[in-house]
């Protein structure tokens, strides 16, 4: 396999640009201001040989595992052929070594749970994981959902679970030997209830030695065959509703060895995910363990539902990277025309479009990333920021991933619809980001619900405004920006009084679009990037301000300074 951090002469000369075996961290120049930004430099410093090997290995060879593991789907074997019931989830030896590069070799799903990893000691901040979760994703997404779910598996245990309960099964979590190394899992839709987890049947009662048995059937169980997962159930006797669900530790084997009291009923023939096994799970009296207090079932699993919606916001935005990342090269090396592709007017619109989405994506990781650090840390406003940031790169990130990905593989032309390229699997990936982890409908309502809740929106309007107070743009902008950012939370108030329903999409776009907006300008102020403060005067202006759609929009000479700027938005 090529291991080389940049495609060979012969690829790039060739009618037909080819950007395999390029470093998908060296090659992100805007990445390195960014880090530069956030990170310590000694951290930095220290995690850029992992970013390095990483982006080399997202750039080549993971990228040619992950293309054998989506072409080579696992399968699911249910007795042995002696007749035998022992269920197993056959995976493809790609797969598997993708698996023991994420979980053992940069210990994504741990991280947030040892004090030392890759040779840093002590805590990690939660920016590295999503950094090299950036990067893994933009060759590989379906092995994302379950070091994902491991590691909000063991964030729910720790956070909820009992001293004895996290001291015995933590240890495995943590680990990062491949062959004793446990994976998490979700078993929380049914049939009946997918948001709606008030509708939840799955039945718990305590037998006669005390312990917790499961049944019920679960519809949409990602990484099934996972050594642990948590699940949600109905107490027998319980109260009715969400009051009535409880969450629970369910292992996939007893301390015996023997296989758990449950069955894969079978595995779903996926449009996108297609490496990593999804299925449906029928539990017939399983062992379990009751994680927190009896009937908080929800609230509980809404803090693991939240984590994990951070990590969708994270791998939406890598898959909007590689697609950006991919036409940009396609532009520069291809010709037609007498011309390369990059200096025709509209593909550099057409670039812009693509640009701008996952830009403000990037920053918003950046900034959700930075407020969960400083609310694991005990900071009082940092849990209402984190509550309201969370749902909002979660609601439009994933979104914008799915028209990113399908109009860059536009860019390609015939062969971005070929499945030898990467487009058609960024494309299939991408349209689950909003459908997991609940829905755009659902996250949008989330996003009112921390406003009436959690009293997250004053919080969201002050770190913005101490943003803006620390960004040396020119006045005229910054005033665009702050009057902005008064209506769009006009905007989520008026959501809030009236039950979200009618106004919450439009809401959640609005904070998202002038926070990434002014995080932008931030970071463009504070690193020096001239081009990051154009992509915020773009973002407000073509994403948030209304415009006359028959007459060609321009950056007004207020926001930049007076200074001359003819670039068409």
């Amino acid at each position: 396999m090529p291991t080389d951090s940049s495609p060979s002469d012969e690829a790039c000369s060739h009618p037909v640009p080819d950007r395999h075996g390029a470093s998908l961290y060296d090659s992100d120049t805007e990445l390195h201001r960014l880090l530069s930004l956030y990170l310590p430099a000694d951290l930095l410093a220290h995690m850029r040989p992992h970013f390095e090997r990483l982006g080399a290995l997202a750039g080549g060879v993971l990228d040619e595992l992950a293309g054998t593991a989506d072409r080579n789907p696992p399968t699911l074997s249910l007795r042995t052929r002696t007749g035998i019931d022992a269920q197993r989830v056959h995976k493809h030896p790609a797969y598997v070594q993708m698996e023991r590069l994420a979980f053992s070799e940069f210990g994504l799903a741990a991280m947030s749970h040892r004090q030392e990893t890759l040779g840093w000691k002590g805590s990690m901040p939660p920016l590295v994981k999503y950094v090299m979760t950036y990067l893994f994703v933009q060759a590989e997404f379906g092995l994302c959902c379950p070091v994902s779910m491991t590691d909000s598996l063991a964030r729910t245990l720790k956070k909820f679970g009992s001293p004895e309960l996290v001291a015995r099964f933590m240890p495995r979590l943590q680990n990062l030997d491949f062959d004793s190394v446990a994976q998490g899992a979700m078993f929380m839709t049914e049939q009946a209830a997918g948001s709606d987890i008030a509708a939840t049947q799955t039945r718990a009662w305590l037998d006669d030695q005390g312990q917790w048995r499961l049944t019920g059937d679960k519809w949409f169980c990602s990484n099934p065959d996972a050594d642990f997962a948590m699940v949600l159930a109905r107490c027998d006797g319980g109260t009715p509703g969400l009051k009535g669900v409880s969450l629970f530790l369910l292992p996939r084997l007893l301390d015996g060895g023997a296989p758990n009291h449950y069955r894969i009923l079978r595995l779903k023939d996926k449009l996108g995910t297609r490496s990593m096994a999804s299925g449906e799970i029928r539990l017939e009296g399983a062992v379990a363990y009751l994680v927190g207090e009896q009937g908080r079932g929800f609230v509980q699993m809404a803090d693991m539902v939240n984590n994990s919606r951070l990590s969708n916001g994270v791998r939406a935005a890598g898959l909007m990277r590689r697609a950006v990342a991919e036409a940009e090269h396609i532009a520069r090396e291809r010709r037609a025309f007498g011309k390369r592709l990059q200096d025709m007017p509209l593909m550099q619109r057409q670039l812009q479009k693509l640009v701008l989405p996952a830009e403000q994506a990037r920053s918003m990781v950046f900034q959700t990333a930075q407020a969960l650090a400083r609310s694991d840390a005990g900071e009082a406003a940092a849990y209402p920021l984190l509550r309201i940031l969370t749902p909002l790169i979660k609601f439009r990130a994933c979104r914008d991933a799915r028209k990113v990905t399908g109009d860059a593989m536009e860019v390609r032309g015939g062969c971005g619809y070929i499945e030898e390229w990467s487009d058609p699997r960024l494309v299939r990936d991408a349209h689950l980001g909003s459908i997991w982890e609940g829905t755009s409908n659902i996250v949008a309502l989330d996003v009112v619900r921390a406003v009436n809740r959690e009293g997250s929106l004053p919080v969201l309007q002050a770190h913005c405004e101490a943003l803006l107070d620390d960004t040396a743009i020119a006045p005229g902008f910054a005033a665009a920006l702050r009057s902005a950012l008064a209506r769009a939370a006009s905007l989520a108030l008026l959501a809030a009084a009236e039950g979200g329903d009618p106004l919450a999409r439009q809401a959640a776009s609005a904070l998202y679009h002038v926070t990434s907006a002014i995080a932008m300008a931030w970071e463009g102020a504070r690193g020096g990037s001239a081009q990051r403060i154009e992509w915020a005067q773009l973002v407000l202006l073509h994403r948030v301000l209304p415009r006359d759609p028959l007459v060609p929009a321009r950056i007004p000479l207020e926001w930049t300074g007076g200074a001359t700027n003819a670039v068409p938005a």
